[in-house]
């Protein structure tokens, strides 16, 4: 039987830092002060207490959300950063949110030590035992538009409405180099991006120890950047013999090299402009996470290097100074496809696919047909390989015709809370 997460050590990497020695030298070296991260919101975080637990993870209250305002992001608020109406259902419960730190470790580079931040979203006074969901959020270009900031990160404030606010415990992870966190952004390296949330989960587990607060069944969902992270996240559990309940996402680049080549060799005319940003972040994170000096140099134009460099390091906020136009951005060979096959970069990025496995956990792959990032192949790729040997765990469900990217996750939301409903029930 699989074990729940509680019962795990997270053999592999994650809890090595159990040992009194590791976390001591993480901390003390790698950790982003969050009374500095409170002082830039105000007293009142100023004044909240940061509290221990074990192995290193601290916690602080960084406020509660009441009824009133969980029900203007569902109403107003998510509408405005979607552009679809949804019918969410009401929250019912006020929502106490904690940002955590925690030791990991990053695999790619031998397992350094490192401390990362997620967000953990408590119901206040929820009437039964809540599940626990594990959030992976999307691409974002501000280091703190990330869950542990939720006020800067409007998928996360809908996600701590329809689900924290009506009982459910939600978590989730910044990713390494974003949130507190000090190192390089560790964009679509995918053992790095399992590592952290993996032990965002046991994190979150201390922190609701900790407060008293108890769970049952576990559920993953994810948008966008997102959801390859939950699906990359589910294989690192099944790994482990850990049991996820369900897993859900929107959006999600199941397959990093389809995706790319898409755009590469067969554009749309709906791609999105900010496509660009794929690249430019996911060619500087993994010349810094596979330690291939210059493979991004080798990659670009050299007229925009530079600034692709400032994009990927946040001294550059405006993603429009990066030519839309990929033929102006990178340079002609890598539009041949036999050549990015073969190219360091078009090997790392065809080994980080998310679906080739063995799927034994009930997954639904939210995708849209007018979705402006991720084709209507990709979105049911995980599913059409599955059925390929027989497997009928996953399911590809349409958003609708007229689901843009933003359009997907506003209506997976909805399609999500249900199901979970659903499954939780049928236990």
């Amino acid at each position: 039987m699989p074990k729940t997460i509680q019962e795990s050590s997270l053999s592999r990497r994650s809890f090595l830092m159990k040992t009194a020695t590791l976390v001591g030298a993480t901390v003390a070296a790698n950790t982003i002060s969050i009374s500095q991260a409170a002082a830039q919101e105000g007293p009142e975080l100023l004044n909240s207490r940061m509290t221990p637990v074990v192995s290193g993870i601290t916690y602080q209250h960084i406020g509660r959300w009441e009824v009133s305002r969980l029900n203007h992001i569902l109403s107003v608020e998510a509408p405005a950063f979607t552009g679809f109406k949804v019918d969410y259902k009401p929250a019912l419960n006020a929502v106490d949110l904690f940002r955590v730190t925690y030791p990991s470790v990053i695999p790619e580079r031998n397992n350094r030590p490192t401390t990362a931040s997620g967000l953990v979203a408590i119901p206040v006074n929820a009437e039964t035992t809540p599940r626990l969901i594990s959030y992976q959020h999307g691409t974002v270009y501000g280091r703190q538009e990330v869950p542990s900031f939720p006020d800067q990160s409007p998928e996360t404030q809908l996600m701590i409405a329809a689900f924290a606010g009506r009982g459910d415990v939600l978590i989730g992870a910044d990713y390494f180099g974003m949130g507190l966190s000090k190192e390089p952004e560790s964009y679509l390296v995918l053992e790095s991006q399992q590592q952290a949330c993996a032990d965002m989960i046991r994190a979150g587990q201390a922190v609701l120890a900790d407060r008293g607060v108890q769970t049952n069944d576990l559920f993953l969902s994810g948008w966008s950047e997102g959801g390859f992270v939950t699906m990359a996240l589910l294989e690192f559990l099944q790994r482990e013999n850990l049991a996820v309940k369900a897993a859900a996402t929107a959006s999600a680049p199941l397959d990093l090299f389809a995706g790319m080549s898409g755009y590469l060799n067969f554009p749309r005319p709906n791609d999105a402009p900010w496509l660009n940003s794929i690249f430019v972040l996911s060619a500087f994170a993994y010349e810094s996470y596979y330690d291939v000096p210059g493979l991004a140099r080798s990659f670009f134009n050299p007229k925009y290097y530079d600034l692709c460099s400032a994009l990927y390091s946040r001294q550059l906020s405006d993603l429009n100074k990066i030519p839309t136009d990929l033929h102006r951005l990178i340079r002609a060979e890598y539009f041949n496809p036999n050549y990015f096959m073969q190219s360091e970069f078009g090997r790392l990025v065809h080994r980080n696919q998310v679906y080739r496995w063995v799927i034994e956990t009930p997954t639904r792959n939210y995708y849209g047909e007018a979705d402006e990032a991720i084709t209507v192949g990709l979105g049911k790729l995980a599913m059409s390989y599955q059925t390929g040997m027989g497997n009928r765990k996953v399911l590809a469900i349409s958003a609708g015709s007229d689901a843009t990217h933003r359009g997907t996750f506003a209506r997976a939301v909805l399609g999500w809370s249900n199901w979970f409903k659903e499954m939780g029930e049928s236990a």
